[in-house]
């Protein structure tokens, strides 16, 4: 008998008590969806600017970014970010004095003042975000590499080079509005605004060289402009009409623009640039949508990017299932109805690359009703998969989301988030930090391992189907040499190569295969001194593993669920990494709140307040499921 296996059990009944005793009456689970300060401070600003009356919620994220602040007068976006964020800082420092709560005099603001002077003041931000909403706060020029992209690119057809669909959703809902605004020099102030101009320092160029290929995609975009038919004016117009219809065509019914809060905040003040009143509805009512997606924590209140609720009651009932409650007790029935509410019958833009299939993905967020993607999809449908097998109302469900999940496979075999195909190269050479991540939509190794583990695992399909060769061709080959694989929605190698495994043992390779090896023994090379795992944000900005030099509980649990994926019995590592991964559940410190969710390589990250303790309750409830008999 494996002498571990009884504390095994222990915790596996603690935290499946726990996540129980968490749901909400609909069925769903509320975590936070923490995304740094970035948003809180968008948040103050834009209040303050609108002179909306909500000064409970201004103070709290007010004081929410000033216990944040570091010693040295910086913020970080992860703890051993050492040198701190200028960006993060930049917008903190902002947010503080806007808010009225803090001065310029008071010693916090000081210091921060220093850190920004010392890094070559806002003209040294990298974040387009921040820098965006510094020239709409009229802080700052509009940068180059957003004024210079003609608003008529919305115009191209889509058969030629460079349309505004290939560019990714998440995207385009940015870009849209920063178009707008930049198009207008727009830029809107209040009386009681801060005054920046002591962090310019004009000794620095503000914007930097653009990006090699740059200057060939500039000529694509002219190329498309001459062949526009009309007046100049004419065409200026209707490319300002379709960029105004773009927003408006995809604000959610909580009055969020794609159930964003970033997109949302660029939205409002693209739609004053286009003259909209303050106290207009389709303002009024982002400003409600905003608010509502506070979430406090701690005793500290954050504004979420977008609420994660539909995600977390996916995973949750998915793991509880994993860890043998069954589907006829009421919480598993409660999150199916929910989850079965929720799935999406819109035909929206993923459509554009992927015509002529049914909708039926889910959404990450509980307002989202248009943009599916690829890894809520078959997280819900692991959540339902017992039920879809008895019942003829989830059976449809189950049917209409995996036809939509295997209709995004792209056409190099692997899975993309969000839409198919939108992987040109070009796109990434905007003069915009992030651009490689946020203008496409490429396969990834992450959905496309986590793909494949539904599919094997759930749906009960392997490598006799071509599609799924494919896809396990697709991960061999974009395997690193040291046996990793890049993850781009978690942190991050260790994220890729769980995903990956899992994948491709579940849709049939055999143990002894050659990736599957050279992977589970690179995992088993970073294994921590304390039998844990942990890697640092620090991997997706450099594009190679870094230590974090602790383990963190998410992390763990990735790397040992791929490791019992891999091996038949459960070897000394193992063993102690189980250990390790109890033991850190029940810690409540830095290592359980880093940010392992990845979002914008280098200026946004996640900590999912509910991974600490999903992924740990899946991984041993797959340990003892496959090593309960020792």
């Amino acid at each position: 008998m494996n002498p571990i296996l009884s504390t095994v059990d222990n915790e596996i009944e603690r935290l499946t008590a726990f996540l129980i005793d968490q749901q909400q009456q609909d069925g769903s689970w509320h975590f936070c969806f923490e995304n740094g300060i970035v948003i809180d401070a968008y948040i103050i600003i834009l209040f303050r600017i609108l002179n909306v009356q909500n000064e409970d919620l201004i103070r709290q994220l007010h004081d929410r970014i000033l216990a944040e602040q570091q010693s040295a007068g910086f913020w970080k976006l992860y703890k051993d970010e050492k040198d701190g964020n200028l960006s993060t800082s930049v917008e903190a420092y902002y947010a503080l004095l806007y808010s009225g709560y803090s001065k310029v005099t008071d010693e916090p603001i000081l210091r921060a003042k220093h850190y920004i002077q010392s890094k070559g003041g806002i003209g040294k931000v990298t974040s387009i975000l921040t820098r965006v909403i510094l020239a709409a706060t009229g802080q700052s020029k509009w940068p180059l590499s957003i004024s210079s992209i003609p608003l008529e690119v919305l115009l191209f057809p889509t058969y030629f080079s460079i349309n505004y669909f290939e560019f990714s959703g998440y995207s385009r809902v940015h870009l849209t509005p920063m178009l707008i605004m930049a198009d207008r020099r727009f830029s809107i102030s209040t009386a009681n605004a801060p005054d920046l101009s002591n962090l310019i320092d004009t000794r620095i160029e503000e914007d930097e060289p653009a990006p090699r290929g740059y200057e060939e995609m500039n000529d694509v975009i002219q190329s498309g402009l001459s062949r526009l038919l009309g007046s100049p004016r004419y065409i200026h117009e209707a490319a300002r009409a379709k960029a105004e219809q773009f927003m408006l065509q995809r604000i959610e019914s909580d009055g969020t623009l794609y159930s964003y809060a970033t997109s949302t905040i660029l939205m409002v003040f693209a739609l004053l640039a286009l003259d909209y009143d303050q106290q207009h509805p389709l303002i009024t009512n982002a400003i409600h949508g905003l608010t509502s997606m506070q979430c406090r924590s701690d005793a500290k209140t954050t504004i979420q990017n977008s609420p994660s609720t539909v995600w977390d009651t996916a995973l949750i009932s998915y793991v509880l299932q994993e860890a043998e409650i069954p589907d006829i007790h009421v919480a598993i029935r409660q999150a199916a109805s929910y989850l079965l509410s929720r799935q999406q019958y819109k035909t929206a833009d993923w459509s554009i690359h992927n015509p002529d299939t049914i909708p039926g993905g889910w959404g990450f967020s509980e307002s989202n009703t248009i943009n599916p993607d690829v890894d809520d999809t078959t997280a819900a449908l692991r959540a339902i998969r017992s039920l879809a097998v008895t019942q003829t109302t989830y059976q449809e469900s189950w049917n209409r989301g995996l036809n939509w999940a295997l209709s995004m496979q792209n056409n190099d075999g692997g899975w993309p988030a969000f839409e198919k195909n939108t992987n040109k190269e070009m796109l990434t050479w905007l003069a915009i930090d992030g651009a490689k991540s946020a203008a496409i939509d490429p396969s990834e190794a992450d959905l496309t391992g986590r793909t494949l583990e539904y599919l094997g695992n759930f749906a009960e399909l392997d490598m006799r189907h071509k599609f799924i060769k494919r896809g396990a061709k697709w991960l061999t080959q974009h395997q690193e040499k040291d046996g990793s694989w890049y993850g781009r929605w978690g942190v991050c190698y260790i994220y890729g190569t769980w995903a990956a495994l899992t994948g491709m043992r579940a849709v049939g390779l055999p143990p002894e295969h050659d990736a599957l090896q050279k992977g589970a023994n690179w995992l088993l090379s970073i294994q921590n001194s304390d039998g844990g795992w942990g890697e640092s944000c620090h991997s997706d900005r450099l594009l190679r593993y870094v230590p974090l030099g602790e383990s963190t509980p998410s992390q763990t649990a990735w790397a040992l669920d791929a490791l019992i994926a891999v091996q038949p019995e459960p070897t000394p590592a193992v063993n102690r990494g189980i250990k390790k991964l109890i033991a850190s559940i029940r810690e409540d410190d830095w290592k359980s709140s880093y940010p392992t969710g990845a979002g914008l390589p280098g200026n946004f990250y996640s900590n999912y307040h509910s991974y600490r303790y999903i992924w740990p309750l899946l991984t041993l409830s797959h340990y003892r499921t496959k090593y309960g008999q020792e």
